[in-house]
């Protein structure tokens, strides 16, 4: 349990240090769409090999359609509500757009917040349950969890600080950002009771809804900052994440 806690706690950490980071420094969009590419690509990585590969050791082809699909399914509905409350600008990294619409700007910070939890709830749950049955934590999955997690921190506190946010009150909610992801962690382990057919099921699910999301807010906010370099980015991502998980 601790270990999951442990490890859940570090991958989230880089919110955290995203996030102070866009605080002491301003960093150019660009590299936030290259850091967003590598992310987008190590999570992809991380799933096929560490979440999908794994539940397919322990049940068949249903159990992960049901889960995979519905994960990706039920992220999906989730961020159009989200979406629809501010929560799509928790990966915009723009400034200021200067055309008046404070009152808009500033009721979206909750839903950047909200969506912002969303994203890393799923990616912190397949921490703990690469530890059922006593296994040792995968490296692989950790850094790509941390990869990812980095240049959400930078550009969800864009958003918030274009919300009218404090930075106290923003690293207050990265925080709780952290917390939360360390109790999804502790969470995924707690399934190391249940049948495999359910673990299968549950590990699959953290899979299609970790997939919905790149593909619906890093994938697109990538190429919007970075260009068609960060399609061979993505691919170094892929790779580092495969090199891991074989090391």
């Amino acid at each position: 349990m601790w270990n999951a806690i442990l490890w859940g706690t570090i991958a989230a950490s880089a919110t955290l240090l995203g996030a102070l980071i866009v605080l002491r420094f301003s960093i150019p969009k660009r590299i936030i769409g290259f850091i967003m590419a590598l992310g987008t690509g190590a999570l992809i990585g991380a799933t096929t090999y560490e979440l999908l590969e794994g539940a397919l050791a322990l049940s068949g082809f249903k159990e992960i359609a049901i889960g995979f699909l519905g994960g990706a399914l039920i992220f999906t509905i989730l961020d159009i509500i989200v979406s629809h409350r501010g929560g799509h600008k928790r990966k915009k990294s723009e400034g200021q757009n200067g055309d008046g619409s404070e009152s808009s700007e500033s009721g979206s910070g909750l839903g950047i917040f909200i969506g912002t939890i969303m994203d890393t709830l799923p990616e912190s749950a397949m921490i703990g349950m690469s530890l059922i049955g006593g296994e040792s934590v995968s490296l692989a999955l950790v850094i790509s969890i941390a990869i990812s997690n980095l240049p959400e921190g930078i550009s969800s506190t864009v958003g918030l600080q274009k919300s009218g946010y404090s930075k106290k009150k923003i690293l207050v909610l990265w925080v709780l950002v952290v917390l939360f992801s360390a109790i999804s962690s502790w969470a995924g382990v707690m399934l190391d009771s249940a049948s495999d057919s359910i673990k299968a099921i549950m590990s699959s699910f953290a899979g299609g809804a970790i997939i919905s999301m790149v593909a619906s807010t890093m994938m697109p906010e990538a190429y919007k900052e970075g260009g068609p370099s960060v399609g061979f980015i993505t691919a170094i991502g892929v790779f580092i994440s495969f090199w891991l998980h074989y090391l």
